[in-house]
């Protein structure tokens, strides 16, 4: 099975979904500010290199992982990779798109844009820090209902 977790830029959201579906992040406490920017990928996903699909790696049941920003074109995107699959002749039960943009608050999104839009890292990395963290339980439910969705035990 393959999980991709999408959202606007590849560079919070997903990273943060993708971070503790794998294992990187825990399930039961929100994680430090250095264990969210140790992320792979996190907050560093360039405007040229939004629409490449990156893994992130491999649950524990062996499902591969991976982050996808979508900009504002989602429907699109998702259309083109399900054609794709089916013009390729792949099942497309073997790839679940999940979307986390959802769960990102008004700081994270100010974050984002003021640190990958405008290049002020040193201000907007702290502010998306600091809403992911504010908002994690609503991560750790959206990854542990992709698990279960998987057919894993929760």
């Amino acid at each position: 099975m393959k999980v991709i977790y999408n959202c606007y830029g590849s560079a919070h959201s997903s990273v943060l979904a993708a971070g503790i579906h794998v294992g990187l992040l825990p399930e039961d406490r929100v994680p430090t500010f250095g264990e969210i920017t140790a992320l792979p990928h996190y907050d560093q996903t360039e405007t040229e290199e939004i629409g490449t699909i990156y893994y992130f790696g491999e649950d524990e049941l062996g499902s591969q992982v991976y982050i996808l920003g979508m900009k504002s074109s989602p429907k699109v995107v998702k259309r083109a990779i399900f054609s794709m699959l089916e013009e390729f002749d792949i099942d497309r039960t073997e790839l679940v798109l999940v979307d986390s943009l959802p769960y990102v608050n008004n700081m994270t999104r100010i974050g984002g844009f003021l640190s990958r839009g405008l290049g002020l890292v040193k201000i907007g990395r702290p502010l998306t820090v600091y809403g992911l963290q504010k908002s994690y339980s609503r991560f750790v439910n959206l990854v542990q209902g992709v698990k279960k969705r998987l057919g894993y035990i929760y």
